[in-house]
């Protein structure tokens, strides 16, 4: 295969999905969308649809092949060695008061969206299955992580810790993986009908969810950046992916299992880290400079990253 066929066809993975997001940006600028469609479709997607999409994959899912042990726990201590090294970087680098914000920038991607839609498109169902197991590990980690990293840099702010767990815990997309497990495991089977009802429901979470995301950024923001945003983005979509799959082949995962590591670990910034930062009075408008920044970077940086792991035979 050509370099040139090679580039191609790594396109036909990352284009669709970005494609979706530049879409959304382009609604949203044309008056079609608005803020509060956004907010409702985004609410519909995360207590509804990707739900019923990762409950439905992990049903359909053969756990010998998706349940992937060794996989799920590299994911779970990469990631807190990418919230070490952001964090340590951030106390040498970085203002007290913002480095809450850019850890969390820095190490907590979208997976449950971006991730996820770029797996299925590069590994169908296996992607959708594996991914989707992936996703508890996901959820639990930069979740706890999360909450951490921010009370330790709100001194002025009474964290409430019990709802804080109490919402991570109740997660949806945490009750889904759940609940699916059942019926994973023993072999349940539900009835035809209930399952393709489910997949009409369900196809509405990734182009939904990705024409959100778009109809969210903000070009101002992307202009007026400061350098600490710009900092934590090339953290979390260069440095840490860079890092984190290189140690994945060293310590021996290779084809779909690397490919998969690698779309989760390069995944944009999760719009979930400006809720959180919200919630305890943090820095909004770097949280969601961050988020824009890395958004518009995965475009390039999730291509070329696919292109050379697939170059190199990693892959």
């Amino acid at each position: 295969m050509s370099l040139f066929e090679l580039f191609t066809r790594t396109l036909d993975i990352t284009l669709p999905v970005f494609a979706m997001v530049f879409v959304g940006l382009g609604l949203k600028r044309l008056g079609w969308i608005d803020r509060a469609f956004v907010s409702t479709a985004s609410a519909l997607v995360f207590k509804a649809t990707l739900p019923t999409l990762i409950f439905l994959s992990l049903i359909k899912a053969d756990l010998a092949v998706a349940l992937d042990v060794p996989m799920l726990v590299f994911f779970a201590l990469a990631t807190l060695c990418q919230c070490a090294l952001s964090w340590g970087w951030a106390s040498w680098r970085v203002k007290r008061e913002e480095r809450g914000v850019y850890v969390q920038g820095s190490f907590r991607g979208n997976c449950g969206v971006v991730g996820l839609a770029l797996a299925a498109g590069m590994y169908g169902n296996y992607g959708l299955s594996a991914g989707s197991i992936l996703l508890g590990v996901v959820i639990v980690t930069y979740n706890v992580l999360s909450v951490v990293v921010l009370a330790m840099y709100q001194p002025g702010q009474a964290t409430d810790w019990r709802s804080l767990l109490g919402k991570m815990f109740t997660n949806p997309l945490i009750i889904s993986v759940l609940a699916a497990l059942p019926f994973t495991a023993l072999s349940i089977s539900l009835p035809g009908w209930l399952v393709t009802s489910g997949d009409y429901f369900a196809s509405l979470t990734l182009p939904l969810a990705l024409i959100c995301i778009g109809a969210t950024l903000s070009l101002r923001s992307l202009r007026e950046s400061q350098q600490v945003a710009m900092g934590a983005s090339v953290m979390k979509m260069v440095i840490l992916p860079v890092l984190s799959t290189v140690a994945a082949w060293l310590v021996g995962f290779s084809g779909r299992e690397l490919g998969l590591l690698f779309l989760f670990f390069a995944s944009p910034t999760a719009a979930a880290s400006f809720v959180m930062v919200k919630a305890i009075g943090g820095n909004v408008a770097l949280a969601a400079n961050i988020i824009a920044i890395t958004t518009l970077m995965a475009s390039v940086t999730v291509t070329v990253g696919i292109f050379t792991l697939r170059l190199l035979g990693w892959i």
